[in-house]
C-alpha cells in the first residue's frame, strides 16, 4: 500500500454539512442564506409574507408598482457592489434622486439639492426584484406564507432546534433538525423568538429603538390621459420638514417603472409614532391633505393605499454588524444592527453567516 503524504494524513476531516434555519427573507436573511448555501450547508428560510423582500417591498397595482418600503439604496462597501455586479447585472439602475429637493414646512424648496452627489440606485421593476433575484437559487428552501411562532430544543436531539410554524391557511407544522437559527427580523420579533434561549442576545438588543413609518401610495392616471407629463412640482423626490411628511417620491420617475403619474409619501417618525394606532382611513385623509399642501396638487387621486411599517428607521442601533451566540448557535442580523441603510442589511446578513460558519 502506498503511504499517504504526511500533510494528507494530518488533514482534519471536512466538517459535516449543517442545517441552518433563517427566519426572515429580507435582504439580511437572504444574504445570510446564500452565503451558507454557497459554503455547502443546508438552509431553510422562513418568511411570513407571500414573497421575499422585507422592507425592500414593492406593491403591484393596476396603475403600476409602488416601492412602499426602501425608496433607493446607495453603494459604499465593495462587497455590496460586487454582489450587485456579479449576481444581478443590469437589474439595478441609477436614479436621479441625487437631485432631490429639501422642502420647508410649506412645501417651498429650501435647498436645491442634497449636499452629496452619491449615486442613488433602484432595482427594476421594483425594489423587491433585487432580493428576489438573490433568493432564486435557493429555490424551495425559501418557505413563504409561514409564520414562525416558537423556537425550542429539538424533541429528538437536544443539541438541535425545532421551529413551530403556522401557514396562511392556519395549518400548523414543526420543522426540526436545525443546528443553528439565524433571526433576520425586526427587534420586537427577535425578542419574542429568542425567549429565554439566549440571554446575551436579548440583553444586547434591549437598547435598540426603531421608529415606525406610515406610507401613502397614490396614483393620478388622469394626468396621462390629459397628455400631461406630470402634475404638480418639477422635482421627482424631496425630503420634507412638514410635520407629517418626511419623504415624497414620484414613482413614475424611477427607471423601469410604468409612466402613470403616482407618488409615494413616507410620514415623519414622530408623526407616525403619534398616529401608530390610527385606522388607515384617518391616516390616508391626513397624509393626502399634507401632500396637497406640499405639492400643490389638489386633484383627487384615482387610487390610494396606506401601509404601516411598525419598525422602519433605526434610531438606536446595536452598534455591531451582527450578534452571534456560539453556545446556543443563535444569531441576529438586520440593518438595525448598524443603521438603517439597505447596504447595512446586506453586510449584517453576510457577517452573521460568516460567524455562524
Amino acid at each position: 500500500m502506498t503511504p499517504r503524504p504526511a500533510a494528507e494524513r494530518h488533514r482534519p476531516p471536512a466538517a459535516a454539512p449543517r442545517h441552518y434555519a433563517v427566519v426572515g427573507a429580507g435582504i439580511a436573511g437572504i444574504a445570510a442564506a446564500r452565503t451558507l448555501a454557497q459554503a455547502g450547508h443546508q438552509v431553510t428560510v422562513f418568511e411570513r409574507e407571500s414573497q421575499v423582500g422585507g422592507r425592500m417591498a414593492s406593491e403591484a397595482t393596476q396603475f403600476g408598482r409602488f416601492d412602499s418600503g426602501a425608496q433607493y439604496f446607495t453603494v459604499r462597501d465593495p462587497r455590496f457592489q460586487r454582489a450587485i455586479e456579479t449576481t444581478a447585472p443590469g437589474l439595478c439602475r441609477p436614479w436621479s434622486a441625487n437631485a432631490v429637493r429639501v422642502l420647508d414646512p410649506h412645501g417651498r424648496v429650501a435647498e436645491a439639492a442634497l449636499p452629496t452627489r452619491e449615486a442613488h440606485w433602484v432595482a427594476q421593476p421594483g425594489m423587491d426584484a433585487l432580493v428576489a433575484q438573490w433568493a432564486a437559487p435557493l429555490g424551495a428552501s425559501v418557505v413563504t406564507d409561514t409564520h414562525v411562532a416558537k423556537i425550542e430544543r429539538d424533541a429528538l436531539n437536544d443539541k438541535q432546534w425545532q421551529l413551530h410554524t403556522s401557514g396562511a391557511d392556519d395549518s400548523l407544522h414543526v420543522y426540526s433538525g436545525f443546528d443553528a437559527v439565524l433571526l433576520a427580523v425586526p427587534p420586537s420579533r427577535a425578542r419574542q423568538l429568542l425567549g429565554s434561549h439566549a440571554a446575551s442576545l436579548t440583553k444586547a438588543i434591549e437598547k435598540v429603538k426603531i421608529a415606525p413609518c406610515w406610507t401613502l401610495m397614490i396614483a393620478f392616471p388622469q394626468a396621462n390621459q390629459a397628455n400631461m407629463s406630470h402634475l404638480g412640482p418639477q422635482w421627482n423626490a424631496a425630503r420634507s420638514t412638514h410635520h407629517r411628511v418626511a419623504w415624497l417620491t414620484r414613482e413614475s420617475s424611477k427607471p423601469g417603472r410604468d409612466r402613470i403619474e403616482r407618488w409615494t409619501l413616507q410620514a415623519s417618525a414622530p408623526w407616525s409614532q403619534e398616529h401608530l394606532r390610527d385606522d388607515s382611513a384617518r391616516i390616508e385623509a391626513k397624509l393626502l391633505r399634507a401632500f396637497s399642501e406640499i405639492t400643490g396638487i389638489r386633484t383627487e387621486p384615482s387610487f390610494s393605499r396606506t401601509r404601516c411599517w411598525a419598525e422602519a428607521q433605526t434610531q438606536v442601533p446595536v452598534g455591531k454588524p451582527h450578534l452571534w451566540d456560539a453556545k446556543t448557535r443563535f444569531g441576529i442580523a438586520g440593518d438595525w444592527c448598524m443603521g438603517h441603510r439597505v447596504e447595512d442589511a446586506f453586510l449584517s446578513g453576510l457577517s452573521l453567516a460568516l460567524a455562524a460558519l
